[in-house]
């Protein structure tokens, strides 16, 4: 079977007089070109290329010039995947030269391309600028890879793999801002784990971290796939609930003490059995701070009517709370049906 060249190039343009001197200069067994004349075609061929191919534009042609194409090649991914240069145009005035010049250096900044080729490059030259696209490409992709593993990783607890403090406050923010756009629910529950101190005595800290980390994987796996976990404290989890209400938020506590802390933990040959308090809150678009403070007080209720304990930040309203248990006795009745 005849192997793949070490780099594939794709070129567009519909200059014969380039075409022909790009067959000739880049005639290689490393190098597999393939030339178009047609932008759409181009488009098509772009996702068959593997990692690290490179796609030259002739700057000539309208669609690459007026940033059309590079948009589509962008919101296409071929970005991530292939270097892309530009070949200059020639035999323009000197002003017009010059706001052309002007553009494509604001798309070089812009990371829009990755470099600028003269087309009176000389023939000797093309390899060489070739391979520097290339590598240069392959360096900014790893770059920006581990720039964004490294955010993530500065998102995370570094025990549990849940969203860390900060991360977890911060999608709040921009959770609360998009209630207050679209008008739709958004609830916390706030868990702390019961008495996690003793357990600390007595199996130790390593042993404890493991369950952690196991009781944040049974709570993951409860919820929906844009709900958020994360850890606020030492033992001490929050959930985002986007598009959820109170009622349904104080149901999915309910399931979490029973599915999650009522099953033993088997710790080197022991039963584990932990329990939680739980408070419920209801954004209704308010500041994430009001929202967290009622939670937190909802939860020291918890914690002096604990252990095991559900509470709900409008659990003051004697009347709220009789819908709240109407409401949940029917849906308890449904899901049975169900």
């Amino acid at each position: 079977m005849r192997e793949r060249p070490r780099c594939e190039v794709l070129v567009l343009t519909e200059d014969e007089a380039l075409r022909e001197r790009l067959r000739v200069v880049l005639r290689s067994p490393e190098i597999g070109l393939e030339m178009t004349a047609d932008a759409t075609e181009m488009l098509e061929r772009v996702p068959r290329m593997r990692v690290g191919s490179v796609i030259l534009l002739d700057g000539a042609m309208s669609a690459v010039e007026s940033g059309q194409l590079l948009a589509a090649l962008q919101e296409s991914g071929a970005a991530t995947r292939s270097a892309i240069g530009v070949i200059g145009s020639a035999n323009r005035e000197d002003e017009e030269q010059d706001r052309s010049a002007e553009m494509w250096s604001r798309r070089l900044r812009e990371g829009v391309v990755d470099d600028m080729l003269p087309r009176e490059t000389a023939r000797q030259q093309w390899s060489l600028r070739l391979g520097a696209l290339r590598r240069m490409h392959l360096l900014r992709s790893e770059l920006t890879h581990l720039r964004d593993s490294s955010l993530a990783q500065a998102e995370r607890d570094r025990l549990t793999g849940t969203l860390n403090r900060d991360a977890i406050l911060s999608i709040l923010f921009r959770e609360t801002d998009r209630v207050q756009r679209m008008n739709y629910g958004l609830c916390v529950i706030l868990l702390d784990i019961d008495d996690f101190g003793h357990w600390n005595s007595e199996l130790g800290i390593e042993a404890c971290d493991d369950l952690l980390r196991r009781v944040s994987q049974r709570i993951q796996s409860l919820l929906r796939s844009y709900d958020m976990l994360g850890r606020m404290g030492d033992d001490e989890f929050l959930i985002a609930l986007p598009g959820c209400s109170t009622v349904n938020a104080v149901l999915l506590a309910e399931r979490l003490r029973s599915d999650i802390f009522e099953v033993p933990f088997e710790m080197s040959g022991r039963s584990i059995r932990l329990s939680a308090c739980f408070a419920v809150a209801e954004s209704k678009g308010r500041s994430p701070v009001v929202v967290l403070r009622e939670a937190e007080q909802a939860l020291n209720e918890a914690r002096l009517r604990g252990p095991d304990q559900i509470r709900s930040a409008n659990q003051h309203s004697t009347r709220w709370n009789a819908e709240l248990m109407q409401d949940m006795s029917v849906l308890q009745i449904d899901a049975t049906r169900g």
